[in-house]
């Protein structure tokens, strides 16, 4: 299931329209100065802007809309820094009362919170760090009514409410009441908080309820509550979007303007690069809330670890973002005057409630241990629903984005059970093809090669989901990467730029595996600098002839053919001289020679062109055109280099070694974990993203260089764990034994290759520093 993004977008434009008419920095800092509170007028026009009424049935008079139309209100809120307390109200008090059994009072108060007329708060926690319900506030039977003493944290709101839902236990069983402001037995203590909202603690002291303010009892009251608070942790998380996109947005306009040593501060080199890692973490948060509203949507059992790794992610976003925007506004960002300051305070205020992210953290990665454990203690490599299913025969074909994603992975597991060879299971380096050459071919046959080619080029032509699936399902075997240069790179260029007899010749054998195609765009000096390339080409009747040096090509020594940039003008700048051809590397004058790595492997090569004459139908667009091709491979390159699959893979070392040495009872290891756990999960989604750019068969933006930066950046931090977990085992080579406690044993082979891949894909597709420069000045437009 797909968000509207369209239905979202339009959310989002009539709030910030509805925003836009006031000024709101005079009024918050005027809040701050004084105890906060809520301006019952503009709440007024709150209400008629209809937000309250967003997730109110229409039976009780408000619009029955989603979290998604939620979210996208949430962020514009966000961005203005109002500390109205729409979320807990709108969104927190909504849900949960929504949850309850019909009745009088909760369809009265629902009907109040959706004509504005009640301001509803409510009272549920006990105690600082808090993130889940807990009926521990006893409430003493007095006949036909309960008597109540409990003190509440966190309320809003408190002062300016009508009431609260207050969370009470009677003998054993939670009780949800309603608490009208003004009853017997009620105080309040305010809080005075740093960015204006109104919040404080709610005292009971002998406060009698009447069963007529009881709107529910039983087990299930816990359960409500705590799908209230995650589904407004998800809102709050889009609402710490805003704040961050709007701190960013101005911090960016800030050093286009501001100048220092003669020149816009945004042209500095290291201030450009931090401002890339503080976009890349509000793309991050956009791409994880848009995957969480599609899971929570497919699978409402999901909310609670949604919610808690958006908490995680908001917090990282909103708190980086802010800060920076402080420091590079300069004694401006540190004056009352400017509204950067409020946005430091609203990000540190939001990250605060429901659980700052060390306690989602933990939350969460208490769930990944359980369920580790569980799997571990079935004997099984995963718990029981990702078992194979009774799949004998395999579809070549089938409508995939319609079937079930549980039931494609079952089909996904029983088939490389089946089919894929047991001794080149979960091999830590890269296979050669005379290696996995029948699995490639097993897999063309079955029409499963090309996952992401459309069908009309014999592809699966996957949903971004079922990608991810498939990319998941393959770690989770240990299916190995053949040489597939042509299915990642080649394939989609020749869609784009080859000619239709390029196509019927060319595309065929990638899929049967008849070529194997390498990669020859890089030269001794002409790495990142590609454009400085000089292996040339000169037209000589119907045929070029190629001189020169190509390196770092992988497993060339495999390949039957290389596709290659090469300079066929020289008296033209450099980008403007550049041509993208097609080589048989068994043509006379070519000589392959492997480089071995620091990890002992030959996986890349130097080749060498010694008057090589290739036809001039292999040409692959215009000719002096073949910048315009590179970068669009290259996007492509920077695509497939920011697939989960490789930190998927780590993932799954560390967990093998970590269950047998007992680290998940290690506190600090754990969170450490779930970090990457959800820096991973987070990637995924980005990559989900980008990946249904190509689906649509648009050209990817600019943009994808943050993917590239994040997956292998997070890779090098999940291999960099790994050693961690190997403790003493990290300074073996070869394969590496972990026996558990109870006499479980698992093997590794080469626990230090994850940081060695790792540490060549930073450098390879260009740099991660250019890749920030590329954000820096395409993306973001910093001066030069």
């Amino acid at each position: 299931m797909t968000v509207d993004v369209s239905e979202m977008q339009a959310f989002r434009d009539s709030a910030r329209d509805f925003l836009a008419r006031d000024d709101h920095g005079e009024r918050i800092r005027a809040l701050i100065a004084g105890d906060g509170g809520v301006d019952r007028d503009f709440w007024r026009r709150i209400a008629d802007a209809g937000w309250p009424a967003l997730l109110v049935p229409e039976e009780q008079g408000g619009l029955g809309l989603g979290l998604a139309e939620a979210v996208a209100i949430a962020e514009e809120i966000g961005r203005s820094y109002i500390a109205e307390p729409v979320l807990p109200v709108a969104v927190q008090a909504v849900s949960l009362l929504r949850r309850l059994p019909g009745g009088a009072l909760r369809d009265e108060l629902l009907g109040g919170i959706a004509d504005g007329s009640r301001l509803v708060g409510m009272a549920w926690q006990r105690r600082p760090g808090q993130i889940r319900a807990e009926a521990a506030a006893s409430a003493r039977a007095d006949g036909d009514a309960w008597v109540l003493a409990a003190e509440y944290m966190g309320v809003a709101p408190l002062r300016s409410a009508d009431g609260w839902l207050a969370l009470a236990n009677d003998g054993g069983a939670p009780m949800l009441v309603w608490l009208p402001a003004g009853q017997a037995g009620i105080s309040i203590q305010p809080q005075r908080r740093l960015d204006g909202a109104e919040a404080g603690t709610l005292v009971l002291s002998s406060c009698r309820i009447a069963a007529a303010q009881v709107l529910a009892r039983g087990g299930e009251v816990l359960e409500w509550l705590d799908a209230a608070l995650d589904t407004t942790r998800i809102a709050q998380a889009a609402q710490l979007l805003g704040v961050a996109r709007r701190a960013f947005d101005a911090t960016l306009e800030y050093m286009n303007v501001r100048v220092q040593f003669g020149k816009p501060i945004g042209s500095f080199q290291s201030l450009q690069h931090r401002m890339v890692d503080a976009y890349i973490q509000i793309q991050l948060l956009e791409y994880a809330i848009a995957q969480a509203l599609a899971l929570v949507a497919q699978s409402p059992g999901s909310l609670p670890m949604q919610a808690s790794r958006l908490k995680v992610r908001a917090e990282q976003a909103a708190s980086l973002v802010t800060r920076l925007a402080v420091q590079i506004h300069g004694g401006m960002g540190y004056s009352d005057e400017s509204d950067i300051g409020l946005a430091l305070k609203r990000a540190i205020a939001l990250s605060s409630e429901l659980g700052n992210a060390r306690a989602h953290r933990k939350r969460y990665a208490g769930e990944l241990s359980r369920s580790l454990r569980s799997a571990q203690e079935a004997g099984q490599a995963k718990p029981d629903d990702d078992a194979p299913g009774e799949w004998t025969s395999f579809p070549k074909d089938a409508d995939w984005d319609a079937m079930p994603e549980q039931e494609f992975r079952r089909m996904l597991r029983a088939f490389f059970a089946r089919h894929y060879p047991e001794h080149l299971r979960h091999k830590a380096s890269r296979l050669h093809w005379h290696q996995i050459e029948g699995w490639y071919k097993t897999l063309s046959a079955q029409g499963w090669i090309a996952p992401a080619w459309p069908k009309e080029y014999g592809g699966m032509a996957l949903p971004p989901d079922k990608m991810i699936a498939y990319i998941e399902e393959q770690e989770r075997y240990g299916v190995g990467r053949p040489p597939d240069q042509g299915l990642v790179m080649l394939g989609p260029i020749l869609f784009r730029f080859g000619t239709p007899g390029q196509k019927a010749r060319y595309l065929p054998p990638i899929l049967s595996g008849e070529h194997v195609w390498a990669q020859g765009y890089s030269e001794p000096n002409a790495g990142s600098d590609l454009a400085s390339l000089r292996c040339e080409a000169v037209l000589d009747g119907d045929h070029f002839v190629v001189n020169g040096q190509k390196t770092w090509s992988t497993l060339a020594q495999d390949a039957t053919h290389m596709f290659m940039l090469v300079r066929t003008d020289k008296t033209v700048k450099k980008q403007a001289g550049i041509s993208f051809l097609m080589v048989d590397l068994s043509s006379p004058g070519v000589l392959v020679r492997p480089i071995k790595t620091i990890a002992g492997d030959e996986e890349y090569c130097e080749v060498f062109f010694d008057n090589v004459r290739v036809p001039k139908e292999n040409l692959v667009g215009e000719m002096n055109q073949g910048w315009a091709i590179s970068k669009a491979l290259l996007g492509f390159e920077r695509l497939f280099s920011g697939s989960p699959k490789h930190t998927q893979n780590t993932m799954g070392m560390i967990e093998k070694v970590a269950l047998r040495n007992g680290l998940f009872d290690d506190g600090a290891f754990e969170a450490d974990y779930a970090q990457l756990h959800i820096d991973v999960a987070d990637l995924s989604a980005a990559y989900a993203a980008f990946s249904e750019i190509v689906r649509r068969n648009e050209p990817l933006p600019a943009n994808v260089s943050l993917l590239k930066i994040w997956a292998t950046e997070t890779h090098e931090r999940t291999a960099m764990l790994l050693l961690d977990a190997a403790q003493e085992h990290a300074a073996s080579a070869g394969r590496v034994a972990f026996a558990g406690q109870e006499g479980s044993e698992v093997a590794l082979e080469g626990v230090q290759l994850p940081l060695f891949n790792a540490a060549a894909a930073k450098i390879f597709s260009g740099t991660n520093e250019i890749q920030r420069n590329i954000l820096a000045k395409t993306v973001l437009n910093l001066p030069t």
